[in-house]
């Protein structure tokens, strides 16, 4: 190992500065990617699904766990409750409300007070909790719904003691910033990778990926947490995440991971994946010390 390696900070909290401040590994885990095609159903390979999420808990540690009512719908919590129920008590389950999805399995706006209350609930009956440690309100595009009428709903869901941390998801800048004028923001969940720094929306001319608000994450000292990381890792061109790769004779997707960690002590990945073998390798990621060099050449 290079001499100019540094040793990367191995825990980040959620909540800091507040009275319940959790505290996780820097690798958390998704669970998108354990439903079946289209985020929709049961998996292909259940047992395995099962096995994934016993493994990245019981064996290799992991204390952060992603997860949304409308994956599947309802899979993911479903097959968490059953792999990990009885939760460890260091054991923090994060899910997303905001949406939901039509029978046609397309993606609508569920962000009316009313609508978030019953996404809550639902959430807590699935997972078999008396309180959502975290939860993410996830802004739809094609809402009409103002977002400071649902922050408002997520903090006063938060007062009655269903939710212990709000945070946001697909924010913009601006969202953010008014989201924190409005009570603590713990978490930020947006796109990003090594090659998906910002992500614009062009019908809305909207930036809303983790470069945009990463300074402002580290400013209020909110955990980053970017998703999609590795769907869009792997490069076709100009591929210098290739070269680092393969001078640490790993794959493509694991220096992703690794940039991100070294990117900022404030962003917490969640890889995903329905693969017990991938989520090994996504793990080791946090062995990789990249140096200021390889940083530096990454750019």
């Amino acid at each position: 190992m290079s001499s100019s390696a540094k040793t990367l900070p191995l825990e980040i909290t959620i909540g800091q500065n507040t009275q319940n401040p959790l505290t996780v590994y820097r690798l958390g885990y998704g669970t998108m990617r354990l439903t079946g095609p289209g985020i929709w159903g049961e998996p292909a390979n259940r047992e395995e699904a099962l096995q994934i999420l016993k493994n990245a808990v019981q064996v290799a540690g992991v204390n952060f766990i992603d997860t949304a009512d409308y994956y599947g719908e309802d899979v993911t919590n479903r097959l968490i409750a059953e792999a990990l129920y009885p939760y460890p008590k260091n054991l923090i389950i994060c899910t997303k409300v905001g949406a939901t999805r039509k029978p046609d399995k397309s993606w609508v706006a569920f962000n009316r007070p009313e609508q978030l209350r019953t996404s809550i609930d639902n959430n807590l009956r699935t997972l078999k909790q008396e309180q959502i440690s975290l939860v993410h309100f996830r802004v739809m595009l094609d809402s009409d719904v103002p977002f400071e009428e649902s922050i408002e709903a997520m903090f006063e869901l938060q007062k009655e003691g269903k939710i212990l941390h709000v945070g946001l998801s697909n924010v913009t800048r601006d969202q953010l910033e008014l989201g924190l004028t409005k009570g603590h923001i713990a978490t930020v969940e947006n796109m990003y990778s090594y090659h998906q720094r910002t992500t614009l929306v062009i019908h809305h001319n909207e930036n809303r990926g983790g470069e945009e608000v990463l300074d402002l994450c580290e400013k209020n000292q909110i955990p980053l947490i970017p998703y999609f990381s590795l769907v869009t890792s792997l490069p076709t061109q100009n591929d210098k995440i290739g070269m680092i790769a393969q001078k640490y004779q790993v794959s493509k997707a694991q220096i992703n991971l690794a940039w991100l960690l070294h990117k900022s002590r404030w962003i917490l990945p969640i890889p995903g994946t329905s693969s017990l073998a991938h989520l090994d390798e996504n793990l080791q990621a946090a062995n990789i010390q990249l140096t200021a060099e390889d940083m530096a050449y990454l750019g």
